[in-house]
Order: structure tokens, then C-alpha cells, then sequence
């Protein structure tokens, strides 16, 4: 078992906090997934967890019959998740903005987006400083109202844990 004092290895408290809004068995997608602090966290909720990212050996390794890890290259010209439908999507520390569109219809009705990445600011804190990996202020907003998404909760914020960082949070969900 993972260390739980180490803040790296845990889900985030954004993630904590709005998961159990997901329907109950649920596909969830966790987008970009590193090391899959948060696809542990929602297998251990319940959920079945398709995790993506390009390097899946580190969540291969958790080896839990309900994390399912995807290797794809989110950044290519064509998205490799086209057509798919998930319950909830997760997405944390990671943006890329030619597919920020695709996520709100990769929901099905009832589905829930749970976002938080870095936010314009960051560069006074160190990385990601290059402003294509930083939020707009009120992006995320732009996004949920571009779909007609319902926002639960949002934040565009300074935190100081784990590190400090101007961060932008949302959770948002899909009509039914």
C-alpha cells in the first residue's frame, strides 16, 4: 500500500470532495492519469476506471481489476477517445486545449466533469509557466456554459498545498 502522508500519491481534496456526485457504477475516464493517484482513488470508490495517459507503466503496475490502463498520445491530430462515453471524467494537472471541447460531450446524461489545472499566474510560482498549460480566467466557466453544463462548484484560486500555485477548479454536471 501507498503511502498516505505523501500528497503526491493522494487525490486531490477537489477530487475527494465531488466524486460521489458520479452515478453509482459509473464508467470514469481519467484523463492524463500519470501515476493514477485518482483512478486508485475511484476504483476504491466503487468505479470502474478507464486510465489514460502516454506512459501507462505506472498505473499498470497498481494491477486492480477495475482501473483498465489506455495508452494513447492525447495530443495527436486525431483524439484517440472519439465516440466514447463516460459517467464522470476526471482531468488534473493537465491541459490541452485543442480537445478541452471534447469533454463535456464525452459525458452521458447525469455525468459529471471534475477539472483542476493550473491557472494564469502559475508562472509566478514556478511551472507550468508557458501560458499554453495555463487556464484563462473563467475558462472553465466558458466551457460549461458552451455545453450547458451545470456548475456544482468552481474556483479560481491560490493554494499553498502542496505547493504553491494559482490553480482553476470546476465540477460540473451533464443534463440528463
Amino acid at each position: 500500500m501507498l503511502a498516505t502522508h505523501d500528497a503526491t500519491l493522494e487525490a486531490s481534496l477537489w477530487v475527494k470532495r465531488f466524486a460521489h456526485l458520479i452515478p453509482k457504477s459509473g464508467l470514469v475516464l481519467d484523463l492524463a492519469c500519470g501515476a493514477g493517484r485518482h483512478a486508485r482513488y475511484l476504483a476504491d470508490l466503487g468505479f470502474p476506471v478507464i486510465a489514460v495517459d502516454q506512459d501507462i507503466a505506472l498505473i499498470k503496475s497498481l494491477n486492480d481489476a477495475q482501473i483498465t490502463p489506455e495508452q494513447w498520445d492525447l495530443e495527436l491530430e486525431a483524439w484517440p477517445l472519439e465516440g466514447r462515453l463516460f459517467d464522470g471524467i476526471v482531468v488534473t494537472n493537465y491541459l490541452y486545449r485543442p480537445y478541452l471541447d471534447r469533454l463535456p460531450q464525452m459525458l452521458n446524461g447525469g455525468g459529471v466533469l471534475i477539472y483542476e489545472t493550473f491557472a494564469q499566474g502559475n508562472e509566478a510560482f514556478g511551472k507550468p509557466s508557458n501560458p499554453n498549460f495555463l487556464l484563462k480566467t473563467g475558462e472553465l466557466l466558458a466551457l460549461a456554459a458552451r455545453h450547458g453544463l451545470k456548475i456544482i462548484a468552481y474556483e479560481d484560486i491560490y493554494q499553498d498545498s502542496p505547493k504553491p500555485a494559482m490553480m482553476q477548479r470546476i465540477c460540473a454536471v451533464k443534463a440528463v
